[in-house]
Parts: structure tokens; C-alpha cells; sequence
């Protein structure tokens, strides 16, 4: 198992065409097997090979619509270390067959991806790899690695503003593609101009995601929350990307390959995901909490609740959109309620009133979702539309004791990719939000009997 597992995990072995073909089934196999059954045991579907053609919002919309909302987290994590053995593999099989390592990035473009791996199962390894490995350099540590930082967060920005600024697209391309690819460039530069370790090689990488995003956050092109919640994600496939360039670089491939994949690999994969990224499925998120109090009384604090004292909680003192009271004009289906928050106010229309039961509303029109923590006042693409509340119920449950179990429900749409990544964060800052309005309706009947 520990030869195996260092033939997937490094870069010490030639992969022939046959070790291609029958790691790659294999894997395949694996990778399916834990698919289906993490999927029958949390939807009790079949989970079926075909299902890898949807694209992940239709996917998640048809075929996991039931499930958890722990299961796409969990899919994504397990797809990890596939996607680090399919990039080590693939760098092995193109230098057995006496290609340039380069076209290794089209294993994150969509379709193109599928292209490579079928020719490198196919193309013979070659007789003699042509070039040989460069001279080991001998440039000093400190400006080389202060060189390669300058590359990769300028290769950072200018990717990054693209895919933003350009495309408006906030997809696998921005938030996989480039990390990656920074990586990836960072530690080719260095290891061209400096015999550095892989240790070596970790720092500088890290250094430079952490300038890009400093440069990004003291220009006001991103701000220090999303910044936040991105950097496990960049970091992760930035040190992945690192050691695919050192592996470059010590194999002697030229930069002109590498320059001109790089400036076509992610800005290509935005814009195959621009139409895609206009489709996105309904999330729900419940919370409950239990009142020592009937429905009757608990009703008139949830139609419209009182004020709510400023928060304390970490995540909304860093920027995230909190509640602050309800308002409603009329009674019954087709009155308007206003949930107020820290942004601005949610317009809800009401489409279920059952007095003591349910009320249920649309959302037809929403604040920005936070205010980000700037030097400067910044309004990011990503705060319009891409996290998106499309309607929500409060349920009045009676309970022994003369009480109430008051359950709040939120359904939403998420169109940032990749979307088992970012539901963490959005499952939290809406549970977040239904336990400040539960527990303030909650004290707030309590304290008035």
C-alpha cells in the first residue's frame, strides 16, 4: 500500500500508457464506489456513471435534491486527492511520452480535460525523451524568490480581474484554476533561477497567495471576509500547483509552453462557465427552538418581531448583513413583510397565513448579503445575486406543556463554484441569521408572560 500510494502521490515514477490505463480504471472504480454509496446512504438513490455528465448545479438541483446538506462538502473533499493523483499522473504520462509536462493544465479545462486523458491512454511512451533535464541553477535564494513572488501575484491579479471583472464569473476557473495556476508558476519560476527545496518552494507559494490577496484587499478589489473564507480553498491548491512547477522546472521545460497555456487554461475555463453560472438550484437551511409558550402567543412576535440588540456574535461583527426588527403592512396572504437588516430590507411578500401555524413568504427583493470589511467602500460583482434568498416559512408546532417548537426555514440560491466548498459558509451565515431571530422572539415571548 505505501508503494502504491507514493506511485499516485509523487512524482519518483515514469507512468506508461499501460500504468495510465490501469491506475486510471481503477481509480475510476474507487472514486464511483464511494460516490454511490455516500450517496445511497444519505438520499437512498442510485448513484449512476452517467450522473458525471451533469454539470454541478444541475446535478445538485435533480439528482441531490433530497440530500443533506453535508453531502456535497463531503463529495468535494473526497474528489481532492483524485484531482492531485490525476495531475501527478498526468505530468508523469506526458513526459513518458516525450511531451511537454505544460499541457498538464488542460486537466482543469471542461471537456478539453477529457480530450488528454483519452491521448496520453492511448500515445506510446517515447524512445527518448527529447532534451535533457536543465543544470541544476544557481541563483541566490532571496531575489529569485522575491522574482517568482512578483510572477505568480501578478499572474494572480490579472487572472482574478478577468474572471471578475471581465467574464463576471465566479466559477471553478477563479477560485481552482487560479490558485493552481499562481502556484504552479510561482514555483517554476523559482526552482529556474534557485536549487529550492520543497519546503522552500511551500513558503514562497504561501507568500505570494498571501500578496495577492493583500494586494487585493489594499486596492479594494475584494474584501477581508471573502478573503477569509477563500484562503483554505487557495491555499490548499496553491501548494498543490507548486509542486507540479518545481517538477516542471527540474524536468527542463522551457517557459514559452507554459506562458502561453497559462494565458488561455483559466480565462478559457471562465468563459465555458459563463452560461452555466447563470443556473443554480434551492438550497434549504432550518433552524428551531423551543418556547415555553402556545402558538397564539408566539404568533404576533413571529409576523413582525421587536428590535433586536446589536450583536455580538464574531460573524456578524465582521461585516456579515444581521436582523434587526420586522415590520408588516396588512394581515393575510398578499400583505408585505419587511425583515430589516444591518444592509438595507427584505421585501416579503406574504403567500401562507395560518394564525398559530404558519407563515410562509417570497423574497422579492434583497439587501447585499454583508458589507465587506474594506480600507475603502467596495461593492464586489459577488454581493449581487450570488447568494440569493428566494422565499421563507416560520412553523408553529404545539408541544406538551402548553409550548412551542418554532421551526424557521430558508430557501436560497448559490452560484459560486465550487458549490460543495462555499455551502459551508452560506449554510453557517444562514443558520446564523435564524438563531439571532429565534432566540430574540423566544426571550421576547418568554419575557412577556
Amino acid at each position: 500500500m505505501k508503494e502504491l500510494l507514493l506511485f499516485w502521490l509523487t512524482f519518483e515514477r515514469a507512468v506508461t500508457r499501460r500504468d495510465y490505463l490501469r491506475h486510471g480504471l481503477a481509480l475510476v472504480c474507487l472514486k464511483f464506489g464511494v460516490d454511490a454509496l455516500l450517496v445511497g446512504v444519505a438520499t437512498g438513490s442510485l448513484w449512476l456513471p452517467t450522473d458525471y455528465l451533469l454539470s454541478v448545479p444541475l446535478l445538485v438541483s435533480s439528482r441531490l435534491a433530497s440530500a443533506p446538506s453535508w453531502l456535497p462538502t463531503v463529495l468535494a473533499l473526497w474528489t481532492l486527492p483524485f484531482l492531485w493523483i490525476g495531475m501527478t499522473m498526468t505530468v508523469r504520462r506526458l513526459l513518458d511520452a516525450g511531451w511537454s509536462a505544460w499541457w498538464s493544465l488542460l486537466f482543469f479545462v471542461p471537456l478539453a480535460s477529457w480530450l488528454l486523458l483519452a491521448v496520453l491512454a492511448l500515445a506510446p511512451s517515447a524512445d527518448a525523451r527529447p532534451g535533457e533535464p536543465r543544470a541544476e541553477p544557481g541563483g541566490e535564494r532571496i531575489p529569485s524568490a522575491l522574482l517568482s513572488m512578483v510572477l505568480g501575484a501578478s499572474l494572480g491579479l490579472a487572472l482574478s480581474w478577468i474572471a471578475v471583472l471581465w467574464l463576471n464569473s465566479y466559477g471553478l476557473a477563479l477560485f481552482m484554476g487560479t490558485p493552481f495556476v499562481v502556484g504552479v508558476v510561482t514555483a517554476y519560476a523559482l526552482r529556474r533561477r534557485y536549487r529550492a527545496s520543497v519546503k522552500e518552494t511551500f513558503e514562497v507559494v504561501v507568500m505570494t497567495v498571501l500578496l495577492v490577496s493583500g494586494a487585493a484587499f489594499a486596492v479594494g478589489f475584494e474584501g477581508a471576509v471573502c478573503l477569509l473564507m477563500m484562503a483554505p480553498l487557495a491555499l490548499v491548491l496553491a501548494l498543490m500547483g507548486g509542486l507540479v512547477g518545481r517538477r516542471l522546472a527540474m524536468a527542463g521545460e522551457g517557459p514559452l509552453g507554459g506562458a502561453l497555456l497559462v494565458a488561455l487554461v483559466v480565462p478559457g475555463g471562465a468563459v465555458l462557465e459563463t452560461g452555466a453560472g447563470a443556473t443554480a438550484h434551492l438550497r434549504e437551511v432550518s433552524s428551531s427552538v423551543v418556547i415555553e409558550a402556545p402558538p397564539d402567543e408566539v404568533w404576533e412576535e413571529v409576523i413582525a418581531f421587536s428590535p433586536i440588540p446589536e450583536p455580538t456574535s464574531l460573524l456578524f461583527r465582521l461585516g456579515v448583513a444581521y436582523p434587526t426588527h420586522a415590520e408588516i403592512e396588512g394581515d393575510g396572504v398578499g400583505a408585505i413583510r419587511y425583515c430589516v437588516f444591518s444592509t438595507g430590507a427584505f421585501v416579503e411578500p406574504i403567500t401562507a397565513w395560518e394564525p398559530g401555524v404558519r407563515l410562509a413568504f417570497d423574497v422579492a427583493s434583497s439587501p447585499p448579503p454583508l458589507r465587506e470589511l474594506s480600507i475603502r467602500e467596495i461593492a464586489p460583482p459577488h454581493l449581487e445575486g450570488y447568494l440569493r434568498p428566494r422565499a421563507g416559512e416560520f412553523r408553529l408546532i404545539p408541544i406538551e406543556g402548553g409550548r412551542t417548537r418554532l421551526e424557521g426555514s430558508t430557501w436560497y440560491e448559490q452560484r459560486l463554484r465550487p458549490e460543495g466548498y462555499w455551502v459551508v459558509f452560506s449554510d453557517r451565515i444562514i443558520a446564523g441569521i435564524h438563531e439571532r431571530v429565534l432566540e430574540h422572539i423566544r426571550s421576547e415571548v418568554e419575557r412577556g408572560r
